[in-house]
């Protein structure tokens, strides 16, 4: 096992430039998670790392070798690809054990290989099929039980999940932690799902045109984002954006305000010198679906002047446990998650209470967090 140093990391391709200095350490036996749209940077530097692309500048180190002239065979890594990228014609054990008979390895050193990752994925009654004859999800088992008998110091997973129907993917996933839990193998994912990075991640590098936004724990990301574009990428529903300026309030218990179209709350508990310095100026009010509350259940927090606003509906979508509500605030478009139990309808004009502590503040100009 080892740790992943990527420092100042670009890659051009011509005039343009998919990952654009990019500074990332993964720690020895981390799951560090790559997130972000297509386009992104993601798997660019992922197959830089793999060495399966050459980098434009900087440097890669795996452990304290800097790799960046190594040849992928030699960097002690195992890839698992999206499409799996088994052989037709082999078996089960032939796939798994391809690798080790190019690298000359033993007969018994294969077979214990072999068999000890097969009884890990659960897949010893496998070995003897073709991969035709097996699902998506026994491939992809497959998949990584190639990766895993060849004991490298990294795996690196190109968005590994992404062919399998939604239960498969719940389940694999749940599979995946608890095999990095029994292994301890550094690995570095890519999706462009942020419910698989939230779920499967230690760390989570968030990435956008190339550029690192913001590297964190799940939660500090969820709770802290960096930027307008970390706080509307994490999380689903996605979190509400109005525009709307700080103003002074009437008393010391709420001296600053956050007011806009049709609504007029308490500012997020930001120090004081923060919110002196944006009076009277526009902002972007950032709060959470999770955060909005129908009025008429009882929510976590209690209806003040200073958290309640109208909202007339647009759409409910029933989902059993909670509603997914869009609705709009004067003109605000805004989508709120509210107990499944709530009575709002269609075009109804109900109350919303607000969480103001959970609410965010961005400067509208660099979409940065003010803190």
């Amino acid at each position: 096992m080892a740790s992943v140093t990527l420092t100042e990391v670009s890659k051009k391709y011509g005039a343009v430039t998919a990952v654009r200095s990019l500074d990332l350490g993964i720690r020895d036996g981390e799951f560090m998670v790559l997130v972000g749209p297509s386009g992104c940077g993601k798997t660019t530097a992922l197959r830089m790392i793999a060495g399966l692309e050459d980098i434009t500048g900087g440097d890669i180190k795996i452990g304290e070798r800097v790799v960046n002239d190594v040849e992928p065979r030699d960097r002690d890594i195992a890839m698992v690809f999206q499409n799996y990228a088994l052989y037709p014609h082999m078996s089960v054990y032939e796939n798994m054990a391809f690798g080790l008979k190019l690298r000359k390895l033993p007969k018994k050193v294969i077979e214990q290989r072999v068999g000890e990752a097969a009884s890990l994925l659960g897949i010893e009654s496998y070995l003897q099929r073709k991969p035709k004859e097996l699902s998506g999800g026994q491939r992809q088992r497959v998949a990584l039980g190639r990766a895993i008998v060849r004991e490298p110091q990294v795996f690196l997973m190109d968005e590994p999940l992404s062919n399998l129907d939604a239960k498969l993917r719940v389940q694999t996933r749940a599979e995946l932690i608890k095999l990095h839990r029994r292994l301890g193998i550094t690995t570095i994912y890519v999706t462009h799902d942020q419910v698989e990075a939230m779920t499967m991640g230690d760390r989570i590098a968030v990435m956008k045109d190339g550029l690192l936004q913001q590297c964190d724990t799940p939660m500090e990301l969820y709770n802290h984002p960096s930027n307008l574009f970390v706080a509307g990428f994490i999380g689903t529903p996605s979190m509400n954006f109005i525009k709307a300026k700080i103003v002074k309030g009437t008393d010391a218990q709420t001296p600053y305000i956050v007011q806009g179209d049709g609504f007029r709350v308490a500012a997020p508990p930001v120090a004081k010198e923060v919110l002196d310095a944006w009076s009277g100026k526009e902002i972007i009010y950032g709060i959470r679906p999770v955060d909005i509350f129908d009025l008429n259940l009882i929510g976590r927090i209690e209806s003040t002047t200073d958290n309640t606003v109208q909202a007339v509906i647009d759409i409910v979508e029933p989902m059993g446990d909670i509603s997914t509500v869009f609705a709009n605030i004067g003109t605000n478009a805004i989508t709120a998650s509210v107990g499944g139990e709530s009575k709002i309808k269609d075009g109804e004009t109900v109350k919303f209470v607000l969480d103001t502590d959970r609410g965010h503040l961005f400067d509208p100009e660099s979409e940065k967090a003010i803190v």
